[in-house]
């Protein structure tokens, strides 16, 4: 049955970018809105003040208590589900939403079907390649959720649409009970986010939610067991099918990767004789391993929404992807500097160092509980030096005396601005030409940036001053 929100107490749960646009439209929908949040800094009052100016009720610094009367919790993806606010929700039997699952249960009779991606790194970089193969196949669509457009906007607004390029976090996923996609894709699964989630069990459970109803295909990665058993445990409509993709040679129902040709022998006629090729490895920028497994996943949702072969070689030619996401800056001295800043974890940096031969690494931050022991034990033979940054430098220097002990080690003990210029300039001094050195920093950038963006920008600075 719809929810029907005339006249019903609402509760938002956070402000920011998913709080106050959600608290909009349920206003716009005649709820009666209440808006709670921890935070009662600049940036809360000013959002308070734009949503009191429309009637709605605001609580700054109280994101714990359950205002009387609520009927609906409508929360930001990130708080957590141990919230005093939801275990007060839970024994009072209030629903709680996110905002995905709002949009969800906004969308016209006749809205656009959504394709969705989740897993622990390479989302966003996937959402936008599948965006850029539906344009190029003529579709009206859009990247949205946890990137660009937003979700409600997308549902709610007055712009028609195709199809959705959806990007899912595990967050989102969490609080989205209702979403049924028509394809959808785990690219794969790392330790990540378990401070909130309580576990790896759960947190790849949430990421599991994605494939739940799906109507077309279940996309998993056949190099990660782990994807393939969350479609196993999936409750999906009839005639939904699994769909690999391997950087290997495809089996029937998979994409993948023959002699440099990207090829699908999932959806063709008689696909356990004939494969369909899409486009070369070299239209996939960068062609880094993981890279082309993005564009092979992203391949594999717009081939099960019928889109054609031309489409998806057009549509990654065209792609350019976002800044910091392994990009190359310049070659100095026969040294390529490549910019991985948004390496956080050591799933994404294992990736970035597995593309290259030889490197002199930049890598450390702030360690978000990580280990790296088998991330400097499976890269050890292709570093030719390391420069280690940041608050959890010393883990990473241990992992590497234990694992990689012939590799010189440069330890930076600072945190101003200054200290990747010299990162870089020590990692210049290691490197030999035919080497790269690689920013993959396998942490967080908060102990001396403001986030991974300014920690990839100074490093292109600093390049560019080794360059001038």
């Amino acid at each position: 049955m719809p929810f029907e929100f005339q006249g019903k107490h609402v509760t938002v749960a956070g402000l920011g970018v998913s709080g106050v646009p959600a608290a909009k439209v349920l206003h716009g929908l005649g709820a009666r809105v209440t808006v709670v949040n921890d935070g009662a800094d600049e940036r809360a009052r000013a959002q308070a003040a734009e949503l009191e100016a429309l009637g709605i009720t605001v609580r700054l610094g109280d994101g714990h208590t359950l205002p009387d009367g609520t009927e609906l919790i409508v929360t930001a993806p990130g708080w957590k589900p141990t919230k005093p606010l939801f275990t007060a929700a839970g024994q009072a039997g209030v629903p709680v939403w996110g905002d995905v699952e709002l949009a969800w249960r906004l969308r016209r009779p006749d809205s656009a079907p959504w394709l969705a991606v989740t897993g622990t790194n390479g989302k966003t970089t996937t959402v936008q390649m599948l965006a850029s193969i539906l344009k190029a196949a003529g579709l009206r669509t859009a990247a949205v959720g946890n990137i660009g457009v937003s979700l409600l906007d997308a549902v709610t607004g007055d712009e028609e649409y195709d199809v959705l390029a959806v990007e899912l976090s595990s967050y989102q996923l969490h609080w989205a009970p209702s979403l049924r996609a028509h394809s959808a894709a785990v690219l794969n699964l790392a330790p990540d986010h378990l401070d909130w989630h309580g576990s790896m069990e759960a947190y790849a459970a949430d990421k599991g939610r994605i494939y739940e109803g799906n109507h077309v295909a279940c996309v998993y990665n056949v190099a990660d067991k782990a994807t393939e058993d969350l479609v196993r445990e999936a409750d999906v409509e009839e005639g939904c099918r699994a769909i690999g993709f391997t950087l290997g040679s495809p089996a029937p129902s998979q994409l993948g990767v023959v002699d440099g040709i990207l090829v699908d022998r999932a959806f063709v006629e008689n696909r356990h004789k004939n494969a369909q090729e899409l486009a070369e490895v070299s239209d996939v920028n960068p062609p880094a391993p993981h890279n082309i497994a993005n564009a092979l996943a992203a391949a594999a949702l717009a081939r099960a929404f019928g889109v054609p072969a031309a489409a998806v070689r057009d549509g990654l030619r065209a792609f350019t992807p976002d800044a910091h996401r392994i990009a190359h800056v310049a070659d100095v001295d026969g040294v390529a500097y490549v910019d991985d800043s948004k390496a956080t974890n050591t799933h994404a940096t294992e990736a970035s160092l597995a593309a290259y031969e030889s490197i002199v690494w930049i890598a450390g931050g702030l360690a978000k509980g990580a280990t790296f022991d088998e991330l400097v034990a499976g890269a050890a033979k292709r570093l030719r030096g390391a420069v280690l940054i940041g608050a959890d430098r010393a883990l990473i220097r241990e992992a590497l005396a234990r694992h990689a002990p012939e590799v010189p080690v440069v330890d930076l003990d600072r945190t101003d601005t200054g200290a990747m210029l010299q990162a870089v300039q020590e990692a210049r001094r290691l490197a030999r030409p035919g080497d790269t050195v690689l920013l993959a920093p396998a942490c967080a950038s908060m102990d001396m940036f403001t986030n991974y963006n300014q920690r990839g920008d100074a490093f292109a600075r600093a390049v560019r001053e080794l360059g001038a």
